[in-house]
């Protein structure tokens, strides 16, 4: 074997650089083919992917695509992480969410839990979780200086936190090696439950609680700035980040009014962020957060060290379907390397039945081994912003900062976040984003693998206890498979009436190779319905399409082939098929002119395709099948 030598030599030397306008020159010969005429940058801005926020994802980032410098780990503005190591040397902190209201059983999942991976603990406490009075007894066994404990009481977190602090006082915790979070987070509240409360009494309390935390356990931090409630709303990324910075602006002046210095402030707030499994938008609105709040502190006064962000980031809710849960395993995996890779100091992982009710002990070894084996076999968190420094990511990042600080910039002109809460403004806001998002998921430009695509209807339901109600009032919770849900379950109650599910026969036409694309398309459409497809026989025509969808048992027949056999059959077809009763007639494809109106006159009623508005469809084959 022949060995260079290391004298700068390139094998890349002899040719020369590829120019931008050359790419873009075959981009468009591709799209040509394709029948989309573009030409230079327009070429380039066909591929390119629309986010929200008015964002988009480019097809090709180069050197050119300029971005603020990210500075470097452990310094302002802390794009790169919030210390200088980040979690190279432990990695990130393992937090594990519980709200079972049992105190024995309780306990018994904390403790399992802290043997096995996870370093620190979430709990719902109050109405919502585990009874206060009990946290003594769920907490048993547990070393409050080696598991931090982290709050979640909502209106009763002065209660609460009194608990939390007496336990550390009457196990003789170290003063110095207390830890945790009280999580009080009044603003959060006031999002989840609603109401016209004003907000100053709860803001007093905790501000209140912060100066407690700072004489006596200068470890505990006192007050969460929890994004979940505008995430779970159906927020962006943008207005997720945005809606934080003005509650923790709302708390610094809170606290700086209590006495405490800007400093002591900062450091008195946890972020707690939403991750996805869009993992890039998930890293960028991390290193985004921190580099605003960064910006936030010091224009209040902070000292460079004590602008750092804490972020705690939990795996989206939102995300989690009902239906085919097992695929949320793939979901939160993604999220949380995400969440690792974007510098989350804490991580949650939801359990993948987290949708369904309180989780069983699978499901949580599940949800601690996730970031087990990221950390452990993946050593995600060996290197620091490993991110850091791709073209796609820093300009995401920067792009997203920019439409978060325009939210932010709107919420404080209107009086900040408690007076934009009470006015509707973010609800508005938020409702009109979802309702974007949700003809996306409509129309499966978002797809939902195991719901929207791919679903199975022979898949054995997943039951599990029902967790306690959470709060309501104000903000509502959506998830993404909702309308599909909607639609699973009226399917699940005719199978409980009649013993079937509603059907659909497919007329194929031709043989398999000109069938069986649309077919499949056909197929996998009606089952995200709940409707159940009948494909016998393999093939039909004129002659055989009556006698054989008699015998589907269906009352809505679809056909499924090539435009050319479509041109010489589905008249005939569609016209066998209203005569033998088929009550609606469905066509796969998008015919258009005088072939889509020579269609409709046979008995052709409506026509399904990609892209097209499939909960729509679906709604409107139940309706016409009775299905209630």
């Amino acid at each position: 074997m022949t060995v260079l030598p290391d004298d700068g030599f390139s094998l890349a030397a002899e040719f020369p650089d590829a120019t931008r306008t050359q790419w873009q020159r075959l981009v468009a010969g591709v799209l040509s083919k394709a029948g989309t005429v573009a030409e230079g940058p327009a070429a380039e801005d066909a591929l390119a992917t629309a986010l929200q926020d008015g964002l988009a994802t480019r097809p090709l980032y180069t050197a050119d695509d300029d971005a603020p410098a990210a500075g470097h780990p452990g310094f302002p503005p802390f794009v790169r992480g919030g210390t200088v190591a980040g979690t190279a040397l432990t990695g990130w902190d393992v937090r594990q969410y519980h709200g079972l209201p049992d105190p024995r059983r309780t306990n018994e999942a904390v403790l399992a839990d802290l043997e096995n991976g996870v370093t620190s603990l979430w709990m719902t406490v109050g109405t919502a979780g585990l009874p206060v009075a009990a946290l003594p007894a769920a907490l048993d066994g547990v070393y409050l200086d080696l598991a931090p404990l982290v709050l979640d009481a909502g209106a009763g977190f002065e209660t609460a936190a009194a608990c939390l602090l007496g336990l550390h006082d009457e196990r003789e915790v170290p003063r110095e090696a207390s830890r945790g979070n009280l999580g009080a987070d009044p603003l959060g509240t006031l999002a989840r439950t609603g109401g016209d409360t004003d907000p100053a009494g709860p803001l007093g309390a905790a501000a209140a609680l912060a100066a407690r935390c700072l004489r006596e356990r200068p470890g505990i931090r006192a007050l969460t700035v929890d994004a979940l409630p505008y995430h779970d709303a159906g927020a962006s990324a943008a207005q997720e980040l945005g809606c934080s910075l003005a509650t923790g602006v709302a708390y610094l002046r809170a606290l700086t009014a209590a006495g405490l210095s800007t400093d002591a402030a900062c450091a008195q707030l946890e972020f707690r962020y939403a991750a996805t499994a869009d993992q890039f938008l998930t890293i960028a609105k991390l290193r985004a957060a921190r580099r605003l709040w960064s910006r936030v502190a010091e224009v209040s006064g902070a000292a460079p060290a004590a602008r750092a962000q804490r972020q705690h980031a939990v795996t989206s809710a939102v995300m989690m379907t009902r239906r085919d849960p097992w695929v949320n395993m793939l979901r939160t995996t993604i999220a949380c390397l995400g969440a690792g890779v974007g510098g989350a100091d804490a991580v949650t992982v939801l359990p993948f039945d987290e949708a369904l009710g309180l989780p069983d002990a699978f499901a949580r070894r599940i949800a601690r081994n996730t970031s087990s084996i990221l950390l452990e076999e993946s050593h995600l968190a060996r290197v620091v912003d490993p991110a850091g420094g791709s073209w796609y990511v820093e300009r995401l990042t920067d792009e997203l900062a920019h439409a978060a600080w325009a939210w932010f910039q709107e919420l404080e002109r209107a009086g900040g976040q408690a007076a934009a809460l009470r006015s509707g403004l973010v609800a508005e806001r938020l409702a009109a984003t979802w309702r974007e998002r949700s003809a996306d998921l409509a129309t499966r430009r978002e797809p939902i693998t195991g719901v929207s695509e791919f679903p199975h209807l022979g898949e054995q339901p997943v039951h599990r206890e029902a967790a306690p109600a959470a709060p309501t009032g104000g903000l509502p919770r959506v998830r993404r498979d909702e309308a599909y849900e909607a639609l699973r379950a009226r399917s699940d109650a005719h199978l409980a009436a009649t013993g079937a599910r509603p059907r659909v026969f497919l007329a194929a036409l031709g043989p398999a190779a000109a069938h069986t694309g649309r077919a499949t398309f056909a197929a996998n459409l009606f089952q995200a319905g709940g409707i159940e497809p009948v494909h016998e026989p393999a093939t039909v025509d004129a002659d055989s399409a009556a006698g054989a969808f008699a015998r589907s048992g269906a009352t809505v027949a679809c056909l499924c082939s090539s435009d050319k056999l479509y041109a010489e059959q589905a008249e005939a077809v569609a016209t066998a098929l209203k005569t033998a009763g088929a009550g609606r007639v469905l066509l796969a494809g998008k015919p258009a002119g005088e072939q889509r109106e020579a269609y409709l006159r046979a008995g052709v009623d409506e026509f399904v395709f990609a892209g097209g508005d499939a909960v729509a469809v679906l709604t409107s084959v139940l309706d016409r099948m009775g299905v209630a």
